[in-house]
């Protein structure tokens, strides 16, 4: 019985042995990728997908911003000013942030597309103040994909804006169909996939998930 315990003790002692191995150089391939990279800079960052948890995801980032010590600028194309837990959260940051619901809800909601356009162009005009104001480290234009999508703004004007931010200044884009060319000018792009989602399922929008 000794000789078992003891041949088991063997085996495990030299998994362990390569298992450390492994794991020291994984972390000296990782420090040498790491030190490669020296750049630092804002990124045009996009969620996209028809998936949920694209405007739940950069609100992460707005609150990681918040944490910092940094100020964050959002402007909301789509969603009106009903009440969001988002928005009753961001109020506690003072003059951090700016929360700007300049949306008059989704178009088969308004059922009048020159509004719509026109609440676009609107909120447009002050994403691009936001953008232009150097005491802002983030903005965030919360469903922009969905106004591109339909075409209620010029999407060359919009993607030529983006990517001529200041250099210092993170833009977060959310909604789905992203425009090709928004994509293209992207630094980071993330699909969200979905897989299965209670609405399917008769379920409603609940508070705190969805709003």
């Amino acid at each position: 019985m000794e000789q078992i315990v003891s041949d088991l003790t063997d085996v495990e002692d030299e998994i362990n042995r390569r298992h450390n191995e492994k794991m020291a150089r994984r972390r000296a391939a990782r420090e040498r990728m790491l030190a490669a990279k020296t750049e630092e800079r804002g990124l045009l960052i996009v969620h996209t997908g028809k998936g949920k948890g694209k405007s739940t995801a950069a609100f992460g980032m707005v609150l990681r911003c918040l944490g910092h010590g940094m100020r964050v600028g959002i402007v909301q194309f789509v969603k009106g000013v009903w009440t969001t837990g988002e928005r009753v959260a961001l109020e506690r940051f003072g003059d951090l942030v700016t929360c700007r619901a300049m949306g008059e809800g989704f178009t088969w909601d308004t059922q009048d597309r020159a509004r719509d356009i026109a609440a676009a162009h609107k909120a447009w005009e002050a994403a691009k103040a936001m953008i232009a104001d150097p005491s802002y480290r983030l903005v965030l234009l919360d469903e922009l994909n969905i106004v591109l999508r339909y075409d209620y703004l010029p999407r060359d004007e919009v993607v030529a804006t983006l990517t001529a931010k200041p250099d210092d200044l993170h833009i977060v884009v959310t909604g789905r169909n992203a425009r090709p060319e928004l994509v293209e000018a992207a630094d980071l792009v993330t699909e969200m996939t979905l897989v299965k989602h209670p609405f399917r399922s008769g379920v409603k929008a609940q508070i705190g998930i969805e709003f």
